[in-house]
């Protein structure tokens, strides 16, 4: 008998149990930027090959893989020798020729004194110029020789052709290159800025295309894996003039600063467009959503006497204010925002207002 006294307690200590507090939000229309998410790949800005411009063996690798180089700067050195050894014959052959044109002239300024005396025929004279002539083009055929013996030279040190971040060397020193072939010895990009390529149905792009075309300023942010923004924002570029007939989609491009090279070409992203402003749109709280184990957006709506009911929701863009619903709540009424822990569907709830992400549901709770 002493025990059901206990029970009595137990069940008087049940029914005098609270609701559990909850924070809650009103449902308001407000006024939120447009936004439009589409799919897209990170894109280098410039994309240069190095190449052996000459043959022979590579003697020195001077970059680090993965490093910024700068335009000229110098990448690889191929064995020399024998192009210096080229310039130096293609020298003696000017030497050479410009001793036999010196040789010439004399010879010409002599018959033409010879001639003003008559002691020589025009024809000897007319021979001398000719002479005097071919030395002349015999000396600008080997000075030509000599420029092209140097730019061979000059392409055994291979240099940056453009400034950028420079991939993995793809041959090693003591390797043969460039015989019959421009063999490729490393891949420059340029990733700052860098490009973002994505594709709008031809349906949509109109107000893209007016401000690619310098009418308006779009603003084009990038949207991480995780939902979060890039810090800098990107520039529209421009809007394809064709429009692809098997997706009904038109390319665009944007820009993006990337600074510290945290962007890599080949990345597939988000690109978010802001079209404008949206009066009337239905905005919930970020924290409101939940997401059921199908992956449907769903939110605990306060009905009559308190009580939750649990609604689908079809949900639109993430804005600064919160999400937008296109489908399932109305102004006016009242949603969760904190307080999931110890609530379900048809449960009554005494309701805390939310603010700021802090509310005294939340302290009650602690």
């Amino acid at each position: 008998m002493a025990c059901q006294p206990d029970a009595g307690d137990s069940a008087a200590n049940a029914t005098e149990t609270p609701p559990p507090l909850v924070s809650t939000a009103l449902v308001e229309p407000a006024t939120v930027p447009r936004l439009l998410d589409l799919p897209g790949r990170l894109a280098s800005t410039r994309v240069a090959e190095v190449r052996a411009q000459v043959g022979g063996i590579i003697q020195e690798r001077t970059f680090e893989e993965g490093s910024l180089v700068r335009k000229g700067d110098v990448l690889f050195r191929i064995d020399p020798a024998v192009y210096k050894a080229e310039v130096d014959a293609k020298a003696a052959a000017v030497a050479r020729a410009e001793a036999s044109r010196v040789q010439a002239q004399r010879q010409s300024e002599r018959t033409e004194t010879l001639v003003e005396r008559q002691a020589a025929s025009t024809a000897q004279n007319d021979i001398a110029v000719a002479n005097l002539r071919q030395a002349e083009a015999d000396v600008a055929s080997a000075k030509a020789q000599l420029a092209r013996a140097k730019i061979d030279l000059d392409y055994a040190t291979v240099r940056a052709p453009i400034a950028g971040r420079i991939g993995r060397a793809l041959v090693t020193e003591g390797a043969l290159v460039g015989q019959g072939e421009a063999t490729k010895l490393a891949l420059i990009q340029q990733i700052d800025p860098i490009y973002a390529d994505f594709n709008a149905l031809a349906s949509d792009p109109g107000f893209l295309a007016e401000r690619a075309a310098g009418k308006q300023e779009a603003e084009v942010r990038l949207v991480h894996a995780d939902g979060t923004l890039h810090p800098d924002a990107g520039k529209l570029l421009f809007s394809d003039v064709s429009v692809d007939p098997g997706t009904g989609q038109v390319s665009l491009r944007a820009t993006f600063p990337n600074p510290k090279a945290v962007l890599l070409p080949g990345t597939y992203v988000r690109v978010r467009v802001a079209q404008g402003m949206t009066p009337g749109a239905v905005i919930v709280p970020a924290q409101a959503i939940q997401r059921s184990s199908a992956g449907v957006a769903q939110v605990f709506v306060v009905g009559e006497n308190k009580t939750l009911a649990l609604r689908p929701l079809r949900i639109g863009a993430l804005t600064d204010a919160g999400w937008i619903v296109e489908e399932g709540l109305k102004p006016g009424e009242t949603v969760v925002v904190e307080g999931f822990q110890k609530i379900q569907p048809g449960m009554a709830v005494n309701l805390v207002p939310w603010s700021d992400g802090r509310t005294a549901a939340a302290s009650d709770q602690h």
